[in-house]
């Protein structure tokens, strides 16, 4: 696995390219009109997204009807010399369809603990915990 980036203006954006030519832009959001996404911000969308795959898939397999999914992340930070990495990240996740709780549940389970790697990443330094609702009940 490899990326590339470019810096793309006399600042802080940057175009972050895979091997496929799919990009983001990652910028310093401190910055008035910051036109990218923080790293940080970054790293909480690859959890959500690592672990919505999984989620996904796993539901595919086990025929439930998933006709809206979305999560959102939040992170809450520490300060470590100079720098400042999470401590703890949430995931909330929102699904709607056809689908057995128990299995959107059980799914958020075996992402977590056995399949997302971003977040396998994050271990042990990071506490990563999450909800899911189904059809906006709390499972």
């Amino acid at each position: 696995m490899k990326i590339r980036l470019n810096r793309i203006n006399e600042d802080y954006l940057f175009k972050c390219t895979n091997a496929a030519g799919n990009t983001i832009l990652l910028d310093n959001t401190s910055q008035p009109d910051a036109k990218g996404v923080s790293p940080m911000e970054s790293l909480l969308m690859a959890v959500a997204a690592c672990s919505g795959i999984d989620m996904v898939s796993i539901l595919k397999k086990q025929r439930q009807e998933i006709t809206d999914f979305s999560a959102e992340v939040e992170g809450e930070r520490i300060q470590v010399d100079e720098a400042k990495p999470f401590k703890d990240i949430k995931v909330k996740f929102m699904l709607e369809g056809i689908i057995d709780p128990a299995k959107a549940l059980r799914a958020a389970e075996l992402s977590f603990q056995k399949y997302c790697s971003v977040s396998k990443t994050l271990e042990p330094n990071v506490t990563v915990t999450y909800e899911v609702t189904v059809n906006g009940e709390a499972v």
